[in-house]
């Protein structure tokens, strides 16, 4: 695991009590789910490479995951290589489990879980938690796929990774939206540069099929992160904070870039249904993660 000298600071972690896992888990809404919820959400993965569900957690519980997000970037910032650039004015960071209070209710809510287990397996796997932040002038993003595409994926259609995103504010046009292609995660993407990002001449065409995204505070989607997407030019003179749990099937490879861990108490703490999803090394004393998911173009800041 990639650290840093010193341990996550004190204020950024709260006591063991304090970050243990709610009995009830008050920031659920919207949390009844049906069969038919789920083939929706099926449906919308294999045809866009996109789903959601709206108001999933109220509009407080996501206020609080702003707060969690806000330290661990104010800290992040403060030290080498605590965020990394994906463009101009647009960051993104890694954090553990222990540093947002509601992980818990995230990863046990009935239609995060119901998706994993339809999509991934039952035995899928939580192997990432962070967030993008764009500032007030972010640049907009050349379009581009997460990773490469996996074998499997080319081979067989089968998605092999989902990556579920809440945003931690209300979305106005002005802030940079989200942009996706739907469609575009079957691309086998020969042409992209680092099996990444597509070449311009391909543009007009991820241009026509563009929807831009607009959540509101409490809602949360999963994308296959193969899906040909972007982030746009944040006019405003906020901040748009986005978390993203990355969830893979066994053996899709993707923990190899990331660095999450949990505390030895933590995860005792933890119900069955999050510990046997989680498979990140148990420590003694949580480092701060040095940023390693770097995206090439976007590193650069190309636009």
């Amino acid at each position: 695991m990639a650290e840093t000298t010193n341990p996550v600071p004190a204020r950024d972690r709260e006591s063991a009590a304090d970050r243990r896992p709610e009995a009830v888990p008050e920031g659920w809404r919207n949390a009844g789910v049906s069969e038919a919820d789920v083939a929706t959400a099926l449906g919308d993965l294999h045809r866009d490479g996109i789903t959601a569900r709206a108001g999933a957690f109220t509009a407080e519980w996501a206020d609080r995951m702003r707060e969690d997000i806000d330290t661990a970037f104010r800290e992040a910032l403060a030290r080498p290589s605590g965020a990394v650039g994906r463009g101009p004015n647009r960051y993104y960071v890694e954090i553990h489990p222990e540093q947002m209070r509601g992980f818990v209710d995230l990863v046990t809510h009935p239609w995060v879980t119901a998706v994993c287990e339809a999509v991934l397996g039952p035995r899928y796997e939580i192997v990432e938690l962070g967030f993008d932040v764009p500032l007030p002038g972010a640049v907009g993003q050349p379009w581009h796929r997460d990773f490469p595409m996996p074998e499997e994926t080319r081979a067989h259609r089968r998605l092999t990774s989902l990556a579920f995103n809440l945003t931690a504010v209300d979305t106005e046009p002005d802030m940079g939206p989200f942009e996706i292609a739907p469609g575009t995660q079957w691309d086998h993407g020969e042409s992209f540069e680092h099996g990444m990002f597509p070449p311009r001449d391909a543009y007009p065409r991820y241009q026509e099929r563009a929807v831009r995204k607009h959540p509101r505070r409490g809602d949360v989607s999963a994308r296959s992160a193969l899906t040909v997407h972007r982030g746009t030019a944040n006019h405003s003179a906020r901040d748009r904070p986005v978390l993203v749990l990355g969830v893979d099937a066994p053996g899709a490879g993707n923990a190899e870039r990331h660095d999450m861990a949990v505390t030895r108490g933590y995860r005792d703490a933890l119900p069955a249904l999050v510990r046997d999803h989680l498979p990140c090394p148990v420590v003694d004393e949580l480092r701060p993660i040095v940023q390693k998911h770097t995206i090439e173009g976007l590193v650069m800041g190309e636009a």
